[in-house]
């Protein structure tokens, strides 16, 4: 079997057993799901509210709104049902946490990222799914756009998350300064691009680089760029690619937390 079978395996067996988790407390799940979908259904009202006030803003319609919360939604459900601990890595390397991961054959960083799934997360992913049919009309070639841009947004938050979390490996308890890196990027990804010029644009498209998911409902859904396909994508892959490489590098550094215990 290839690495990458049996990687896909790994991972979807820790999912099954993170769903079956959360289904032992049926109704607790079914709750967070309801909120998060009702709280992200909120957001999009008001929205609604400013776009009937002002129905233009800087190229930017209702409906455009509309499919960069539909793409950041599914990719920020898929990111946090699959890799749960994301947001959670630094916490995990200052408290010593890593100790459970080493004595595993798997590989580490994967191994933590996998080993807890988000339920909230679930309703994040409805909701990008659910509103992207509202959207608009759906066509096969509108809807492949979506889903490589939600695909791109795994990817990025994913690769960001990473490397927040693996500045504690090098600024001891940066617990604080990963989970401030983790909630501007959310942040500012659901907001139009166009609206920040000068060093604020750039800072989004390379410190926090949420500029890349909020440039897609111009780039990648109203209009297919390829430039933009080409470049999202390398960059997207490179940030990951950056974050596996510090995370290794920050390895060096660890130092146990005299965690003796295998995690079951």
């Amino acid at each position: 079997m290839s690495t990458v079978a049996k990687t896909a395996r790994f991972i979807w067996g820790y999912l099954r057993m993170n769903i079956a988790s959360a289904m032992e407390y049926r109704t607790n799940f079914i709750t967070q799901v309801a909120a998060m979908f009702a709280n992200d259904v909120v957001l999009i009202f008001f929205w609604r509210l400013f776009f009937l006030r002002f129905p233009v803003v800087n190229g930017w319609a209702f409906q455009d709104v509309v499919i960069l919360w539909a793409i950041f939604a599914g990719g920020y459900g898929i990111t946090y049902v699959i890799f749960g601990n994301v947001a959670r890595l630094a916490g995990i390397i200052v408290r010593g946490e890593l100790d459970h991961y080493l004595l595993l054959p798997k590989n580490v960083l994967l191994h933590v990222l996998v080993s807890r799934s988000s339920m909230s997360a679930w309703g994040d992913l409805l909701f990008g799914l659910v509103i992207f049919w509202f959207a608009g009309p759906v066509s096969a070639l509108k809807l492949l756009a979506f889903l490589y841009g939600i695909l791109l947004t795994v990817l990025t938050l994913t690769g960001f998350g990473i490397i927040a979390g693996s500045l504690a490996f090098f600024l001891g308890n940066a617990e604080g300064l990963s989970r401030q890196l983790m909630v501007a990027f959310t942040t500012l990804a659901t907001y139009p691009i166009t609206i920040f010029k000068g060093v604020a644009k750039f800072i989004l498209l390379t410190v926090i680089p949420a500029g890349v998911i909020s440039s897609m409902p111009l780039r990648l859904i109203r209009t297919i760029d390829p430039v933009f396909v080409v470049a999202a994508t390398l960059f997207a892959i490179g940030l990951l690619v950056a974050g596996t490489w510090i995370f290794k590098r920050g390895m060096r550094r660890y130092e146990s937390g005299n965690l003796m215990t295998i995690q079951m």
